[in-house]
């Protein structure tokens, strides 16, 4: 089974936070995936910013998934039951 290893991220825009300090905005792009033939990237969406993007992306560790009640749920494909 595959697993995500990582997730790619980049840059999309800019907030400002309760306190007033500009923030970046990140926009998860794609994952890379460990398969039997070996880490695949697969990207999801085509990133499409204001002025251009810039081709560079940030690879980070996977968030947990949240449910609507705000609980952090993993998922681990060798327990799913189909």
């Amino acid at each position: 089974m595959s697993k995500v290893l990582k997730e790619i991220t980049v840059i999309s825009g800019t907030y400002k936070n309760a306190k007033g300090e500009q923030k970046n905005r990140y926009t998860k792009i794609g994952s890379i995936i460990d398969t039997k033939n070996g880490d695949m990237l697969k990207l999801d969406v085509t990133p499409l910013i204001d002025g251009g993007w810039n081709g560079w992306a940030y690879i980070n560790d996977p968030r947990p998934l949240e449910t609507p009640t705000g609980k952090k749920v993993e998922f681990d494909d060798d327990t799913m039951p189909f």
